[in-house]
């Protein structure tokens, strides 16, 4: 006998499309995705494309960063504030395996990073800026952006020798695709001049330009506007709405509010190296604990 309830259309509601845990097969992910759930009250629906739980980081008796997590959805444009002191650069380390974490995971992509060196991560796909730009000052604009391309064929000893015409060929391609980005964000008249010789926010500019020379699927930048004068501040948000249309994924740490809230989906606050917030940019203008902790009042 053919048991008819085999046959039967499961009525139960499917919440997998509600539940980004209900399809993860990933047990480091589904893990340190629970985390997160602990932080934010309102979890993305879609897998993050970065996601960090439970990173502890101590400097000799001060504890940097106590138990943080954060998550990064792709196609977004995600915030990192705090006081002074708070740990965000240090957690943007952390992200970056500049400095190894003590405890917690960090995924990119799904798969675990805190292993990694900084550069198997650029490789991997994610690149960061740091609060105060670092340029080659000696070599040119041009040649900072050439630096930073991936998986160049003139790189390997014996390629050299046996692809000359490929090698020259990739070589004219990077160097169109360079001044391309360099134009896009008003450098390509100083593409041969020192990069020492660029003010800070040119500088910036060309700090994220050239990130952009590795195909990233995220960038992390560190406090973009700092230092730099209201009309380069404009420029440069208005490059990373661009960038962001394009497909491009950031996390910034920014001190600049304005910045923050115009061009931020999601906003995580840091406070004396805890999670103390996360929420859209007008939750986190009235959230109480965020105007106590962060602006004082």
């Amino acid at each position: 006998m053919v048991d008819s309830a085999a046959h039967q259309p499961d009525s139960s509601p499917d919440n997998s499309a509600l539940d980004p845990l209900a399809n993860v097969q990933n047990q480091d992910l589904a893990e340190v995705l629970a985390e997160v759930e602990n932080v934010s009250p309102s979890p993305a629906l879609e897998l993050p494309l970065l996601a960090a739980g439970g990173l502890i980081k101590n400097f000799g008796g001060i504890r940097a960063v106590d138990h943080a997590s954060i998550e990064v959805a792709p196609g977004s444009i995600t915030g990192l504030i705090g006081p002074n002191g708070a740990g965000k650069t240090t957690l943007f380390n952390l992200l970056s395996s500049f400095i190894r974490p003590d405890q917690g995971r960090v995924l990119f992509d799904g798969e675990p990073i805190q292993h990694l060196q900084p550069y198997q991560i650029a490789q991997r796909g994610m690149v960061r800026t740091f609060q105060v730009a670092r340029v080659l000052s000696r070599l040119s604009v041009l040649e900072n952006m050439l630096l930073a391309a991936q998986q160049q064929t003139g790189e390997k000893f014996w390629s050299a020798w046996f692809l000359p015409k490929q090698i020259a060929k990739e070589e004219k391609e990077l160097r169109e695709r360079a001044m391309a980005i360099l134009q896009s964000v008003g450098l390509a008249h100083m593409a041969h001049e020192y990069a020492g010789a660029l003010s800070g926010g040119q500088r910036k500019l060309l700090e994220m330009a050239r990130a952009l020379m590795t195909r990233p699927k995220l960038i992390l930048l560190d406090e973009p506007a700092a230092g730099v004068n209201p009309t380069l501040i404009n420029q440069i948000c208005d490059h990373i709405v661009n960038w962001n249309k394009e497909g491009m994924t950031f996390l910034i740490i920014e001190h600049n509010m304005d910045v923050i809230m115009s061009l931020c989906d999601r906003v995580w606050v840091l406070a004396e190296g805890r999670n103390l917030a996360v929420g859209t940019p007008g939750e986190i203008q009235t959230n109480p604990q965020v105007l106590e902790a962060y602006l004082g009042q």
